[in-house]
């Protein structure tokens, strides 16, 4: 398949099964252990909030920038700099962006909006993330663009960006430009845009598994420890064998 297609395909699994096969079942055989599952930072916390669990899954390459408060030492990016790299990059995209903004101000930055948000999707972007707020919640649902944020507020203050396609780290993940991010109500993971059609490959092995295996078990619902521990096979890596 295409990376287009892979990336359609991807879009039908959801974000837990992929963290699964990218990193959470080291020795697994359909885990690629891409990452030390607790000491990389490659998928995010509990600060986020999904903006519209409706949408689904979803799975672009990663845009990045970096926001705060505007210095007198530096002279600002301009977002135009943003919708070129997505533009110029592959699609679809995902605008990764980290607020770096004051503590007393942090929790008060309704940064990206309508206007942000119709710019970007007309340059190939599909959903954002941040580690901070964003607003206009009620303009960008008909939209149908996904946003995972720690909250949302009305208002902000003058803002700038101080970089463009640099590393970031947002809500416990780290991300590199060009990354592949998945996302959906239960948050978001990365992975290197080159294992896209292992992820994919395994995810779907690790699904048909799944289901199997869940359906052996339900056959045997409310016989015993026993009668699951013969339907599982050995397939639960929290159950001994």
């Amino acid at each position: 398949m295409s990376e287009q297609e892979l990336l359609e395909e991807i879009r039908k699994i959801d974000t837990p099964t992929i963290t699964n096969v990218v990193a959470t079942y080291p020795g697994n055989e359909l885990c690629l252990s891409l990452y030390n599952p607790w000491t990389m930072n490659w998928y995010t916390d509990n600060s986020l909030q999904c903006w519209y669990p409706e949408l689904g899954a979803i799975a672009g390459y990663a845009v990045t920038c970096v926001y705060s408060v505007p210095d007198p030492n530096f002279p600002a990016r301009d977002f135009t700099e943003v919708l070129e790299a997505m533009d110029n990059g592959p699609k679809p995209s995902i605008f990764c962006f980290e607020q770096r903004f004051p503590p007393e101000l942090a929790n008060k930055v309704g940064l990206a909006g309508g206007n942000m948000t119709s710019n970007m999707m007309t340059c190939g972007a599909i959903g954002a993330i941040t580690n901070g707020p964003s607003r206009d919640i009620h303009e960008i649902r008909p939209m149908e663009f996904q946003y995972l944020t720690n909250g949302i507020t009305p208002g902000h203050g003058p803002q700038a960006i101080q970089a463009v396609q640099v590393p970031v780290h947002i809500a416990g993940m780290d991300i590199a430009p060009g990354e592949i991010i998945h996302m959906d109500e239960n948050g978001a993971v990365k992975f290197p845009a080159e294992h896209l059609e292992a992820v994919v490959t395994n995810a779907k092995a690790l699904i048909e598994k799944e289901e199997t295996t869940i359906a052996r078990v339900l056959a045997v619902k409310g016989q015993g420890l026993e009668a699951m521990r013969k339907a599982r096979a050995g397939d639960d890596p929290y159950i001994k064998k």
